[in-house]
């Protein structure tokens, strides 16, 4: 949902409109999907990353608006928060020298906009959950100042009637209440794209499904939260809680939560667009001018803007895209399930391995998820969530496993044979699955790190902002997290 929106207020006329208009939006992309309209010969990967903003003690710093200001470059937004920022990198393929320009791209627009942070007092951080950040720093006072943040909170409560509760059982317990969707600033991530044919789209989402645990347990990097420690990757089971317009009553009525996995494997991308439209009432009910049917029979392409904005308030883990680039449109699976950091060269290695598997996995002959439960892979994820590399996780023709020997065993290969199949450079493939290996051998991730350091510096608040100062240190090297001493 990264459309800015004005400060609005809306009516029962706005809303029945907008149904309307996100329903002839569905149709529209039905026609379009059975004339083959979409681009697909060049398979592109994008990446989005979410940065937290500190000060010089390793405390929030609540500077996204300076810290913009200072950079003043296109490729970079606000978040949620005033102390997170995002950068878009362009998309491009992965074949030949594509890795290592992809992640040289991604570490100069960051050292760019480091420099230009540290002028106002800003420094860029990437990690899961801002390991500093105390239930005081994620009130509304501190969301972003741009309109859309404020209308979707008041959005968000307005379907709640109530107050956020944030249960997350961990190694320890956080047990809070929350009056704003601020706390969802606090997770921070790396989404990658992925430019998929209409007819091969399903496969690459159930590919997608399948994998979200492997990944979040070989990079999980957010294990505290309000200076407890949690869960390894946090940032899931938060993110699921900041965002659920549910009061207690629905949840038992079985009412879908907005942060969502799903509920089955699909055979086709309308599937997701219209589970979007038939469960999920409006939170952002704004209508664009564009007749959509009157667009696509003038032989244009319709923007589909109701129907993009509607899909963008359904924050599914592997999240279906449309969109139009030059006149002609696509469809993107966007994953949303790694966190931001430790360095860039962790971040592209997570990218390497996602991208070799999801070369691999939506062609084969037996798909993975033809022999697994729909449900299994959403255990999966939440293991992964609470355990990181110590979660057992199911795969077909192995059963439970720790997620270290099904990553060694059966899934680097496959995504070394995947980054063969994009032809990348031979050295660049085996350094960045080499990250993941050695991650695995090693059993150290961002969130082992984290823990590991703090309980040795004492383990409270001041332990959280010392180890947060040396976790700056060893990103700014750019060394893998497998590396860092503690």
């Amino acid at each position: 949902m990264g459309r800015d929106v004005p400060s609005v207020s809306f009516t029962r006329e706005d809303r029945r409109r907008y149904r309307e208009k996100v329903k002839l939006s569905l149709e529209i992309l039905a026609e379009m999907l059975r004339g083959s309209r979409f681009e697909f010969e060049r398979p592109l990967m994008g990446m989005e990353i979410e940065l937290n903003l500190v000060d010089a003690r390793g405390e929030p710093a609540m500077k996204n608006a300076e810290v913009l200001a200072a950079i003043a470059e296109p490729d970079w937004a606000t978040e949620l928060g005033q102390f997170n920022v995002e950068i878009n990198v362009p998309p491009q393929v992965l074949s030949g020298d594509g890795s290592r320009l992809l992640e040289e791209s991604v570490r100069r627009r960051l050292n760019r906009g480091q420099e230009r942070a540290a002028r106002v007092g800003g420094q860029l951080m990437l990690v899961g959950i801002l390991p500093t950040l105390r239930e005081s720093d994620v009130s509304e006072g501190t969301l972003s100042a741009n309109p859309r943040y404020k209308l979707l909170n008041e959005q968000i409560f307005a379907a709640r009637g109530e107050d956020l509760h944030l249960h997350i059982e961990g190694v320890d317990l956080l047990d809070t209440y929350a009056d704003s969707i601020t706390p969802e600033a606090a997770c921070t991530s790396v989404q990658l794209h992925l430019q998929v044919s209409p007819e091969k789209f399903a496969d690459h989402w159930n590919a997608a499904q399948v994998i979200a645990g492997p990944q979040v347990a070989v990079a999980a990097n957010s294990p505290f939260l309000f200076g407890k420690e949690l869960w390894r990757e946090t940032r899931i089971s938060l993110f699921e809680q900041a965002t659920d317009t549910r009061p207690e009553e629905l949840k038992a009525q079985g009412v879908r939560p907005r942060v969502w996995f799903g509920e089955r494997w699909i055979t086709s991308v309308f599937d997701l667009f219209e589970e979007n439209v038939r469960y999920f009432p409006a939170l952002l009910p704004l209508c664009e001018e564009e007749d959509p049917r009157q667009v696509l029979d003038g032989g244009g392409v319709p923007g589909l803007h109701e129907l993009r904005l509607h899909n963008g308030t359904v924050y599914r883990w592997n999240r279906p895209v449309y969109d139009v680039a030059g006149g002609v449109p696509h469809l993107r699976v966007e994953n949303r399930v790694l966190p931001a950091g430790p360095t860039v060269a962790d971040i592209a290695a997570n990218a390497a391995f996602y991208y070799g598997l999801m070369r691999v996995l939506p062609s084969a002959e037996r798909p993975v998820w033809t022999r697994m439960s729909f449900a299994a892979a959403e255990d999966n994820l939440r293991n992964a969530a609470r355990y990181g590399l110590d979660a057992r996780l199911y795969w077909p023709g192995l059963g439970e496993v720790p997620a270290a020997e099904l990553i060694l065993r059966r899934l680097l290969p496959l995504a070394y044979h995947g980054l063969d199949l994009w032809e990348v450079d031979p050295v660049q493939r085996d350094r960045l699955l080499g990250i993941i290996e050695r991650r695995c051998v090693t059993g150290r991730t961002g969130a082992d790190w984290q823990v590991r350091t703090a309980r040795a510096l004492g383990g409270d608040h001041e332990a959280l902002r010392r180890m947060t100062l040396r976790y700056l240190d060893h990103m700014h090297t750019n060394e893998p997290v497998h590396l860092w001493s503690v």
